[in-house]
């Protein structure tokens, strides 16, 4: 009889367990419009709008970006806010939000981009990953008719958006230039000093935002997990956002990702209109996912550590002695100056057990300036290319590293990645983007395993590429990059046989407006504009030479230089072109393995835009921009008449013509100092 009075009871008790445990993970709301508010302690069977990679996993964390690079992600609140209030004057009313994130991140405090909190006129706007956060893109950033308000946790520091540093909240109105940020940290409420926070740290935090209509005030308050909101926020700004949301709007979050592997976690979420943003219940949330944890002291070293003292103690002279041998092998050369580069600088140790100690196994090639190896790093398995650069002088060698950690923030799908930089007594070692197939060279002329033979379509997509990935550095980043070695070897191709152009050793960069300055020649015979032989002037123009004389190696399948079947006789590919032209025999000139199997027009195109951009004199050449709008057919190129197709040929106009012809394409500079080529 017992038995059947508590079974009903129990199944009581059960119903009302599941019926908390179903109101713990789902929205609160309230009805009116002037109190709208809801509350996601965890998001587990939560009914958000996703986008992009944006999830919900398993345990109710809402990740806005998983481990793909260039990514981004959204998430929206799925129902629609009335902001405005129904008076004449139809300001948009006060409101507050709080939420709980993390960002885990494969480098200690380091990470790829952030996340923002926002608020926008509807769910289908146009946006970017890297960079813009997935909240806008290069055409609209900045724009009065986005209608977009946001708070970003920001952990890159872009200098086109005027960031502050790689760790600070800002206050976006319409665009990713703040209107107002600070380091991220909050205020102490007992004597007011300042506590950094770092958001990458992979730890939890809580960030309140709030909106008060009568001082048109925004105020951003971050604090670490379970700490009491600090009275004074983190940072401030005087924003009427009636002059800038819509009256029915959509809140929700965004983030992106560059090359590094990082993960973006909203942990829980609350918003209220016209009063406190409801508490979250922080025993509800769920937990952060840990890449690094901490190892446990293993219960048998306990045991055994008394019996090995002894055994430790008579070992200690070779310890000692593999320790000295540890360090010398893994020695670095370190400046204080170089505390700025922190995060672009790569430890030798990781990069020795990357390459496998450069073993010969490793080897991808050697070039003028030393051996390239593949690796793959230790704790991110990031795929990488190592090259290893010689030099016996420090002189110049801060304004080398500079460049290079500035060349390590161009975002171009057509430029292979510059990661970092090592350094140790006697050699320089650069960290490159991994390219599974090599570079285009081999596929040009040695051939591949099967002698692979390049499409016309996969060549000519692969001009068109270098094409875009030069106008990116003469014109499109916030410095002009001069590249200065522009040829078939240093682009590479990706695993979708995508060409990338690559190593930057001799890059030269330079504001814009400003007129480069004279420096040594460098480069590879074949490829230099006859005016560097007189100035040593490395300029947008230098590179558009070679780009020329690459276009057309690409096209006919033959090297800068060709030997004949004399020793000293060799014949210029520009110059054999121009002699298939005059005979009016431009067909002749495509590559003879592909057998005919290409697209006439666009050959003929690529034919003359290569003689265009190695015109030997560099006024007549096209910039980068033309030749992408020729590309495109927004604008014809000019026609080769005779008169152009004579100058071409006149060889006496300049000596470095006639001199090239006696020298071997071998790439020339003062490498050895490593000031001396820059």
């Amino acid at each position: 009889m017992a038995m059947f009075v508590m079974k009903p009871i129990s199944l009581m008790l059960l119903y009302l367990l599941l019926v908390g445990v179903a109101i713990s993970t789902a929205p609160l709301t309230a009805g009116n419009n002037d109190h709208r508010q809801f509350v996601y302690s965890g998001f587990a069977n939560a009914s958000l709008t996703l986008d992009g990679t944006a999830s919900i996993t398993p345990s109710g964390l809402l990740e806005l970006t998983n481990s793909t690079a260039m990514s981004m992600g959204r998430a929206f609140f799925p129902d629609p806010l009335r902001l405005r209030d129904p008076s004449p004057t139809g300001t948009v009313q006060s409101f507050s939000a709080s939420f709980v994130f993390g960002i885990i991140s494969v480098y200690d405090m380091m990470s790829s981009h952030g996340l923002t909190l926002f608020v926008a006129p509807s769910k289908n706007f146009p946006a970017m990953p890297v960079q813009y956060l997935g909240l806008f893109d290069g055409s609209n950033n900045g724009n009065a008719s986005n209608h977009i308000f946001a708070v970003e946790l920001d952990t890159w520091q872009n200098v086109d958006f005027g960031d502050i540093n790689n760790n600070h909240v800002g206050i976006d109105v319409n665009g990713l230039t703040s209107v107002r940020s600070y380091p991220a940290g909050f205020f102490h409420d007992q004597n007011g000093t300042f506590r950094n926070l770092t958001l990458s740290s992979q730890e939890a935090m809580q960030v309140w935002v709030e909106y008060d209509r009568e001082k048109t005030r925004v105020d951003v308050t971050l604090a670490p997990l379970a700490m009491a909101k600090p009275r004074e926020p983190t940072v401030s700004a005087i924003c009427n956002l009636s002059d800038v949301l819509t009256d029915v709007a959509y809140i929700g979050f965004s983030s992106s990702t560059g090359k590094i592997n990082t993960q973006h976690y909203v942990l829980g979420w609350s918003f209220a209109m016209n009063s406190p943003a409801p508490s979250i219940d922080l025993t509800m949330l769920p937990k952060l996912p840990r890449h690094h944890p901490k190892g446990r002291r293993s219960w048998v070293l306990e045991i055994v550590l008394p019996v090995a003292t002894a055994a430790l103690l008579l070992s200690l002279g070779a310890i000692a002695f593999l320790l000295v041998r540890r360090h010398f092998r893994y020695a670095e050369v370190r400046d204080n100056w170089e505390s700025d580069f922190g995060p672009h600088r790569f430890s030798y140790k990781d990069l020795f057990h990357a390459t496998g100690g450069f073993e010969n196994k490793n080897l991808l090639g050697v070039g003028g300036f030393g051996r390239v190896y593949k690796g793959v790093l230790p704790r991110s398995r990031l795929k990488v290319a190592v090259k290893k650069v010689s030099h016996d002088s420090r002189q110049g060698m801060k304004e080398f590293i500079a460049e290079i950690v500035s060349l390590g923030r161009l975002q171009n799908r057509n430029l292979v990645q510059l990661l970092g930089y090592c350094r140790r007594k006697g050699e320089l070692l650069l960290v490159y983007e991994y390219m599974p197939n090599g570079s285009l060279d081999k596929y040009l002329h040695n051939g591949k395993e099967g002698n692979v033979v390049l499409s016309w379509a996969q060549r000519f997509r692969i001009i068109k590429g270098i094409a875009s990935g030069l106008l990116y550095l003469h014109e499109e980043w916030e410095k002009v990059v001069v590249h200065r070695d522009i040829k078939a070897s240093n682009v590479l191709l990706d695993d979708e046989m995508n060409g990338r152009l690559g190593d930057f050793g001799l890059a030269r960069l330079y504001d814009h407006g400003a007129d480069p300055q004279t420096t040594h020649v460098v480069g590879t015979i074949g490829y230099l504009a006859p005016e560097l032989a007189r100035s040593g002037n490395a300029a947008p123009a230098t590179d558009v030479f070679a780009f020329g004389i690459f276009v057309l190696e690409v096209t006919c399948g033959q090297r800068p230089v060709n030997h004949q079947n004399t020793q000293d006789s060799q014949v210029m590919l520009v110059d054999w072109v121009l002699d298939k032209v005059q005979k009016g025999s431009f067909g002749d000139t495509v590559d003879s393995r592909l057998k005919g199997r290409h697209d006439g027009g666009e050959a003929y195109l690529a034919l003359k835009i290569g003689l265009l951009c190695s015109h030997p004199f560099a006024d007549a050449r096209p910039t980068m921009r033309q030749v992408m709008q020729y590309f495109g057919g927004e604008i014809q190129p000019p026609d080769l008449c005779f008169e152009v197709l004579a100058c071409m040929q006149r060889e006496e106009l300049d000596p470095y013509i006639i001199s090239s012809r006696l020298s071997s394409t071998t790439r020339i500079s003062a490498m050895s100092d490593v000031s001396g080529g820059r």
